[in-house]
């Protein structure tokens, strides 16, 4: 049996479809572990046999991260299993309605906060003793440009990335000066996923990159490393 040390654990949010789906197969084809969650059980298994035609090597763990419970169960079996976790990738997110902000729906923006913001911070707080326990721990969040530049009728969404983008930030400063995890945060840009396509209807697919583009740089960032505070942009 291989030794579970000789594995680069990864755990990969939103992994079902679009950027999180080829952030996985990007990760397995270097070499890692990847356990891949998302609401969709189904998406997640074809994502999983992707990944083991390559000849790669997965687990699917389907969950709602809304529910904290699932997120310390699910750190819970990767701490027993694996005794660390290698990389954490936090792609899942939600759009939401675009609307002015007077017209945003209470109970939306809530919904849309808890997985946009609530969840990264749950799963940070319960992956933070196996981060730590890694050789090197990463933690790559994506985000958007309207999280630092407003945008009309983006400004629910918006808000949550410029959250998400302000709590991956502390957590960072915070791991720089105790411990070897690191963060980073990544806006892929224009690129072709369900989400995109749902904000843009009119938008012909092809004049934005496939989401491949973003995974490999995803993947090459959580394997290889990169400095404190790093931030980056994915164009092309």
């Amino acid at each position: 049996m291989t030794d579970p040390a000789s594995f680069f654990v990864a755990l990969v949010t939103g992994a079902s479809r679009g950027i999180g789906a080829a952030t996985a197969v990007a990760l397995a084809g270097r070499g890692a572990h990847v356990v891949l969650t998302a609401r969709s059980s189904d998406g997640l298994e074809a994502v999983e046999q992707q990944i083991f035609d390559a000849g790669g090597s997965a687990t699917i763990a389907p969950l709602d991260l809304t529910q904290n419970d699932s997120i310390a169960k699910l750190a819970a079996a990767i701490g027993e299993r694996w005794g660390r976790l290698d990389g954490l990738v936090l792609n899942a997110a939600q759009l939401g309605a675009l609307a002015a902000v007077p017209a945003i729906d209470p109970k939306e923006l809530a919904a849309l906060l808890t997985l946009n913001v609530s969840a990264p911070a749950a799963l940070i707080a319960a992956f933070d003793p196996l981060l730590r326990r890694a050789d090197h721990g990463r933690v790559v969040g994506v985000t958007s440009s309207v999280g630092r530049q407003p945008r009309a009728y983006w400004g629910a969404y918006g808000a949550s990335k410029a959250a998400l983008e302000t709590l991956l930030g502390a957590y960072g400063d915070e791991m720089a000066a105790i411990s070897r995890v690191r963060v980073a945060i990544v806006d892929p840009g224009a690129t072709r996923t369900r989400m995109r396509e749902r904000a843009y209807p009119g938008e012909d697919p092809a004049t934005v990159k496939e989401p491949g583009v973003v995974g490999d740089r995803i993947a090459e960032l959580v394997m290889t490393g990169f400095d404190a505070g790093h931030r980056e942009r994915i164009d092309g």
